[in-house]
């Protein structure tokens, strides 16, 4: 019975990528509605507390975006692009880590992908190299923001065993840009030089490329956008220092126990009040805050999480006596076979927030200690594998050079190498780390 009901979980998941957006939470709800009236697994509870997080958080980067903050940090970073272009392929993906670890979210990319791509072009590099990686660091950070989904996620769960944000951030921070580092370095290796390629010569030839475009830098920017980027900045700050330092949060003293208010509660409320202070101050018109990409990207992302997500605690929770044996043992002794299955299921689940909420709670069931879990994080980065994310096919269409592709066999495309460099140096340096941090 447990791998029939484990191939209703897979085919569901499948399905649900395949459909894209929120196919893949409905899909999960039909999966767990197989799994309940189906096969008699007792559900377990929804996941409201990251869903509500996600919520948050989405709700104030989308105020900050419909402010034009989002359009003043693509003005600050293509200043230090132009300024420096001869070091894009390292410029480059850094500025799109910065821009996840402040937003939470890899989508803020779309908005500097261009301006790589055409930096890269004005200066005679490869555009391949920095989108490639660029791709790849706007996806690592991820697992290094404090406030994206996959990070709230993952504390949510360690913090019943007495981790708390900053222990997730020492490992995964430092980890994340090193191999974001490295896989740059290869990535500046990759393909011909931009004036031998054959594909870029046959579009010279026939005209089918023009001048570089450039964005006008010099455009003021309003204050209003640039205060949104301040309350932001400032709201993850303090989710930081709330989640660093546990006697910053309140506690109460309930039926003569000591209650602190948790982490998930805290961010909710620090991200919503920021959402109000942007909405307030900076004038934004609130019909804009549901239209952006942000927004869109990260309801999709709540809806996806409560599908596959309680599906997957449902099948893992039902299962657990199964699991728990041979499994078990054969996982503890090779944890690395743990983060193979989390760089699996983020392929296919394409979130690396329904990834940690589907298999993580796995893995602590089956006593891996939390912080082989932290290490490991940075292993549900793994949907540039198939090559249609929509960052991916983003940084495709941007590259007017025609050098960043997807190759005659599919899985041979511009973002696989820099992709598996930087995930495993970032979880082979997390296990370094967690031994003496």
């Amino acid at each position: 019975m447990f791998w029939i009901e484990f191939l209703v979980v897979l085919l569901a998941i499948f399905i649900g990528a395949r459909i894209g957006g929120i196919g893949l939470g409905v899909m999960g709800g039909v999966g767990l509605a197989v799994l309940i009236f189906g096969f008699g697994l007792q559900p377990t509870s929804p996941p409201i507390d990251v869903m509500l997080m996600i919520v948050a958080v989405i709700t104030a980067a989308a105020s900050m975006q419909a402010a034009g903050g989002l359009d003043y940090l693509v003005a600050l970073a293509e200043k230090m692009l132009r300024k420096h272009p001869n070091r894009i392929t390292f410029l480059g993906p850094l500025v799109t880590y910065l821009f996840t670890f402040v937003a939470g979210t890899g989508h803020v990319s779309y908005a500097v992908l261009p301006v790589i791509s055409e930096v890269a072009l004005e200066t005679g590099v490869r555009p391949e190299r920095p989108l490639s990686i660029a791709v790849i660091a706007s996806q690592q950070a991820i697992t290094a923001s404090p406030i994206s989904a996959a990070t709230v996620a993952l504390l949510g769960m360690l913090s019943p065993m007495g981790f708390q944000l900053i222990d997730i951030l020492i490992i995964s921070i430092p980890a994340t840009i090193m191999g974001v580092l490295v896989g740059a370095f290869v990535a500046n290796k990759m393909g011909k030089e931009l004036e031998k390629d054959p594909e870029y010569i046959r579009r010279v030839e026939a005209g089918d490329l023009d001048r570089p475009h450039t964005l006008d830098i010099k455009k003021e920017v309003p204050f209003r956008a640039k205060l949104s980027v301040y309350l932001f900045v400032l709201g993850a700050f303090a989710i930081v220092m709330f989640g660093s330092f546990a006697s910053l949060r309140p506690e109460w003293l309930v039926d003569g126990v000591v209650v602190r208010l948790g982490m998930p509660e805290a961010i909710e409320i620090i991200m919503m009040v920021v959402a109000a202070l942007i909405l307030i101050f900076s004038k934004v018109n609130i019909d804009t805050v549901a239209k952006g990409n942000v927004f869109q990207a990260g309801m999709q992302a709540v809806i996806a999480i409560f599908g596959i997500a309680w599906m997957g605690d449902t099948f893992f929770a039902a299962n657990m006596e199964f699991l728990g044996g041979s499994i078990k043992s054969i996982v503890t002794d090779m944890p690395w076979l743990f983060a193979g299955a989390l760089f699996v299921l983020s392929i296919l689940l394409y979130s690396q927030a329904a990834t940690v909420r589907a298999l993580m709670p796995l893995g602590i069931a089956l006593g891996l200690p939390a912080p082989a879990l932290i290490a490991m994080f940075p292993a549900v980065n793994g949907y540039f594998f198939i090559p249609n994310y929509p960052t991916i096919v983003a940084a495709i269409n941007f590259d007017r050079t025609g050098t960043t592709r997807i190759g005659k066999y599919l899985l041979n495309h511009s973002f696989m190498i820099p992709g598996l460099v930087a995930t495993v140096v970032a979880i082979s340096l997390g296990f370094l780390f967690i031994n003496f941090l």
